[in-house]
């Protein structure tokens, strides 16, 4: 490098040192928001009682989403989705994430009527502060308590109310929501490898039909599944597999 364009480098450098110390000023009226997270002891039974609250409330929030799922449609179609997808025998496709995109648009669209009913019997009221917030959410659960009740079998609800040790249940109103939650997971997981059996006994056959074939050909060490997967792809792309596995999920659900 020259020494001409070293001294042109060293100008440079030195403009530009001198615009950051004449500009300063208008650096240092910016002024940046500071965020001070701390504990503070409680003065009060109501400070405490209040930091409490916000406690149990961050909780529920990150319990939330989990809380949110398995009372809803989401386990029995995300299982009958992913048993599908076993038992036609590609183990990547379709990807698991359109196996669970596809499984809540389908939770959405069962779930749209109780959603519309706690919009419109819960939060409209709430944010036009004609309830108050426990009226809110009694009336919030009641939508969900009878979506439910509908898919949960009798069977799983005596189970838990043996193992609360509570007394036997008169009616629906009766049964408390934390056995009602347990009751309807379980029953949920029973139906949906009911359904998914029933969807594993077709492709059953076809692994059957195709291995016997094989072992009377002498192809002793073909494997099967590898044959038999054609055949699958073309019986289900023929029967139109997912209009049936959809309409019949969703058919579940609104009966």
């Amino acid at each position: 490098m020259g020494s001409g364009n070293f001294k042109k480098y060293i100008k440079l450098l030195g403009a530009f040192c001198l615009y950051l110390l004449t500009n300063a000023h208008s650096y240092a009226a910016l002024s940046f928001p500071t965020i001070n997270v701390g504990m503070q002891g409680a003065n009060t039974p109501q400070e405490f009682t209040q930091g409490v609250q916000v406690l149990i409330l961050l909780t529920i929030l990150t319990l939330a989403p989990s809380i949110i799922i398995m009372t809803t449609a989401f386990v029995r179609i995300v299982i009958v989705l992913t048993l599908t997808r076993q038992a036609i025998g590609t183990s990547t496709l379709p990807p698991s994430q359109v196996i669970v995109g596809l499984a809540l648009i389908l939770t959405f669209f069962v779930m749209s009527p109780t959603l519309s009913k706690i919009n419109d019997t819960a939060y409209q009221p709430y944010i036009k502060n004609q309830i108050t917030q426990q009226a809110a959410l009694d009336n919030a659960i009641k939508p969900l308590r009878t979506f439910m009740f509908k898919q949960t079998h009798e069977k799983e609800i005596a189970l838990f109310q043996h193992l609360a040790k509570l007394p036997r249940f008169k009616n629906p109103d009766d049964v408390p929501t934390y056995v009602l939650i347990p009751a309807f997971v379980l029953s949920e997981l029973k139906t949906a490898f009911k359904i998914g059996f029933i969807i594993f006994l077709p492709f059953l056959v076809i692994d059957i039909v195709v291995a016997s074939i094989l072992v009377s050909m002498g192809m002793l060490f073909l494997p099967p599944t590898t044959i038999a997967m054609p055949f699958k792809l073309i019986m289900f792309v023929m029967v139109d597999g997912w209009y049936l596995i959809t309409k019949s999920l969703i058919e579940g659900f609104v009966t």
